[in-house]
């Protein structure tokens, strides 16, 4: 099993409030803190299921308070901040701490005692189980204190109210806690003999420093209906199932839980075919994280089953994102065709051509609710891309059967005009992207009407997409030769007007947008990479020595590629503050990840050179350990020491290190 283990002396222990462990249950639900067990964040909890009614992820057990009767009453985990030092005080019991296999253990030591915590989600199952096992002294009597939010993810955090919610004692060991007004029901179950629930209920405020330091709200009134005393000893460990999913569907077997989540992930390695490869191990493990079967969308299971196929998406990133049709379509071969799931990648390329609408993917899907928003000028074009590289793994050309009509309707509301201003310029065959209300790109960072990167006009990286979809095309129409014609000659049409007007002679590189509100846009961004880095690349080969030069001298950094090259004016060197203040320099300089895969990809046409851009991965390794553990960031910031910021998991960043540390081997 691939772990990341920590363990005492702490010589900095408010480094473990930075460094935050998720795991994740196939569903788009998951369980996720600080590594000092501290709840930092709106997002943290024990128990965080995706639920289809009432919609979306619902934090409802955010923690535990732990607490040994000794000679007096010790805590044994973590105490809840405004403390200084709370995260030295939380952390003196702690001896080791192991992350892996979708898997959180931490081992706890108190006046002798020594206890072992390991927390797992079963697969596809809204549940987590908690288990407590003595490893030496004692028996000890343990006090499990549960706090329960009750509230969907992104609701307003919770005001104190005289509401508490109703407590149905089932049995002798299982609780059953609903919240009516919130249509919300929580089953709590105590494996084991000796146990006494005690209904004393509490209201408290738990202080969240991330949100606090991110400018947002971070005070929350959380309830506490009561608490469970029973005995911990060598030969009695104590079991806490949390669910949503009904008595009968509840398995108390630690044991047999464990090891099938061991099997599983044991099998997704043994799957990619590299798990001799610790980083590749790792990732293969971070990848499964963000594969999930959309729960709160059961209509949409319902069609994908009566089609012939599974509904499969992919979440863009832990916390607070949900499915996104850009960042699914470019993370599909990494998340999915790199670890050998190739069914799964198929799944999701058919879940999505039954969301296209005039000829659209769409953005994203809201946080609980059916139908997505379709307001992005990438996904539709990223998705030609996915299917030919699924094609290029498996050779499954039967997909371009179920497919082909769906694609054509794309190329057919691009070239006619779509929604938001997209439409094909007739005079040299480009796309244009011209919503004055909408961040149509992934540089897609706004507040309200205010669009803190406005790329108005015909951006770079969509022609490259475009001239890719349309040659792609043109191999695969096998149907009508009047349709192979069209595309071919498209495709010859935008190659020569993006070579001829895209190329910036004084400055070696390519316009970022042309035709935009203020002409061209000169500024140096990664976008330009896309146009030699695809497989149709749509620049000129005698151009690609230059932009390489370029994008590497000023934007390429150990953990990805800037947004925005630091002699610009609007250059932003950090990702740091209130929501404004990031949103104004998410892309403006900001440092992502998955922008190094793409790199790596044009470095190689030009240089092959696969030690050299080997090397450009390096950090990553070591990041595994720093963020979110085990898995990759969503940004970091342009400037040393490039502190992680944003998502502590995100899927493409995952997606396409995984690709490029592949690609690279020697």
């Amino acid at each position: 099993m691939n772990t990341i283990s920590f363990s005492a002396p702490w010589q900095n222990p408010a480094s473990f409030l930075e460094r935050e462990w998720l795991i994740t249950n196939g569903l788009g639900g998951y369980a996720s803190g600080s590594l000092a067990g501290i709840c930092t964040r709106r997002y943290h909890g024990l128990f965080m299921p995706n639920l289809a009614a009432p919609k979306g992820r619902h934090l409802l057990l955010s923690r535990l308070e732990e607490d040994l009767l000794l000679d007096n009453v010790v805590r044994m985990g973590a105490v809840q901040p405004p403390a200084e030092n709370a995260a030295a005080v939380s952390m003196q019991s702690v001896q080791s701490i192991h992350i892996g296999g979708n898997t959180a253990r931490w081992v706890y030591q108190v006046q002798g005692v020594t206890i072992e915590k390991t927390i797992v989600m079963p697969h596809l199952h809204n549940t987590v189980h908690i288990h407590y096992r003595l490893l030496q002294g004692g028996p000890v009597v343990l006090k499990l204190r549960p706090f329960l939010p009750l509230r969907r993810q992104d609701a307003e955090l919770g005001k104190p109210t005289d509401v508490m919610p109703v407590v149905n004692s089932i049995a002798a060991d299982k609780v059953e806690i609903s919240q009516v007004d919130k249509h919300l029901l929580l089953q709590l179950w105590f494996v084991r003999q000796s146990l006494k629930f005690v209904a004393e209920a509490q209201m408290v405020t738990d202080y969240l420093l991330r949100e606090k330091a991110r400018g947002q709200a971070y005070e929350e009134s959380v309830c506490s209906p009561g608490y469970f005393l029973t005995e911990l000893s060598n030969d009695q460990p104590v079991h806490l199932i949390a669910s949503v999913e009904g008595w009968d569907r509840l398995n108390g077997n630690l044991a047999a839980v464990f090891d099938e989540e061991s099997s599983r992930i044991n099998g997704l390695i043994e799957r990619s075919a590299h798990g001799n490869d610790e980083m590749v191990a790792q990732l293969t493990i971070a990848a499964d994280q963000f594969l999930i079967r959309p729960e709160s969308r059961p209509a949409d299971a319902t069609q994908a089953h009566s089609e012939g196929h599974l509904l499969r998406s992919v979440i863009a990133g832990y916390h607070w994102f949900g499915d996104w049709g850009r960042d699914t379509m470019i993370s599909l071969e990494g998340l999915m065709l790199c670890t050998g799931r190739h069914a799964e990648a198929k799944a999701t390329l058919l879940t999505f051509a039954q969301y296209v609408r005039d000829g659209l993917l769409p953005n994203l899907f809201p946080e609980g609710e059916q139908a997505g928003l379709y307001h992005t000028v990438d996904a539709s074009l990223w998705y030609f891309h996915a299917v030919n590289r699924y094609l290029q793994y498996t050779r499954d050309e039967s997909i371009l059967t179920q497919l082909m009509p769906v694609l054509r309707n794309i190329i057919e509301h691009h070239m006619a005009g779509t929604r938001f201003g997209i439409h094909m310029d007739t005079n040299d065959g480009l796309i244009t992207a011209n919503s004055p209300l909408h961040p149509l790109t992934w540089m897609d960072a706004h507040m309200g009407e205010m669009i803190f990167t406005p790329r108005r006009g015909k951006p770079v990286e969509i022609q490259a997409l475009w001239y890719n979809a349309l040659r792609l095309m043109s191999d695969w129409e096998r149907a009508s030769e009047t349709l192979q014609s069209l595309y071919a000659t498209s495709a010859q049409q935008v190659y020569a007007a993006f070579n001829a007007r895209f190329w910036n002679e004084a400055s070696g590189y390519l316009f970022d947008v042309i035709d935009g509100a203020d002409g061209n846009a000169t500024d140096l961004r990664p976008n330009q990479i896309f146009a030699i880095s695809l497989d149709k690349p749509v620049l000129a080969p005698e151009h690609w020595r230059s932009v390489l030069t370029q994008v590497q001298l000023k934007l390429l950094t150990p953990y990805g590629l800037r947004t925005l090259s630091s002699d610009n004016p609007a250059y932003r060197p950090t990702y740091f503050g209130d929501l404004a203040t990031r949103d104004a320099a998410y892309h403006q300089g900001t440092v992502w990840p998955w922008l190094i895969g793409h790199f790596i990809d044009a470095w190689l046409k030009q240089h092959r050179d696969v030690a050299q851009a080997r090397s450009m991965l390096n950090a990553f390794p070591a990041h595994l350990a720093e963020g979110g553990i085990g898995t990759i960031s969503e940004v970091f910031d342009a400037q040393l020491p490039h502190v992680p910021h944003g998502c502590i998991a995100q899927a493409w960043s995952v997606a396409e290190v995984l690709r490029a540390w592949l690609r690279t081997r020697e």
